[in-house]
Order: C-alpha cells, then structure tokens, then sequence
C-alpha cells in the first residue's frame, strides 16, 4: 500500500506542518460510498416485502425501482447493458 510505505511515511510530518492530515478509512467504509444509501433506500422503499420468483423477476424489479426513484428525486437514469459474451 503505496500510503503506507516509509518514504510516505516520513513525508507526514511535512505535510502536517502544511495542513495536509492523512486520515484511514477502514478497508471498506459504506458511509463514505454514495451508492450504499441508493441501495439502502432501493432496498427500503422499492423492494421492501415483495418476493420474486427468480433472479429475471428480481432484476426487472431493481430496474424498475432506479427508474422509480429517478422520477421521484428528479434525475435521470440510464441502463447500460454489458456484453458478458464477448470474446477477447
């Protein structure tokens, strides 16, 4: 880990002298990653008690549950559709 390292280290003071503060996350910190609050209030407020079939079903109601909060929040949403056959 690059920041982590000793010449990065030994910067640290310098930086501090500047203002700069180097601050850790923990590995995985879902507060600071906007999109776990999109599939917190997806999960609450779309999909909440509702069951599905198979993972089709699932995935037309994830679909239709983006498109859903977009129109109330007042953005849009753009499906993109990825190619996982494709060769290399």
């Amino acid at each position: 880990m690059i920041h982590r390292c000793k010449q990065v280290q030994e910067l640290w003071p310098k930086w501090e002298e500047m203002g700069l503060y180097i601050f850790f996350l923990p590995k995985y910190c879902s507060e600071m990653n906007p999109i776990e609050l999109e599939w917190q209030h997806l999960k609450k407020d779309e999909l909440a008690a509702k069951s599905f079939e198979d993972e089709l079903d699932l995935a037309y109601a994830v679909i239709d549950g983006v498109q859903t909060r977009g129109e109330k929040a007042n953005y849009s949403v753009q499906r993109i559709k990825f190619n996982s056959h494709s060769s290399a």
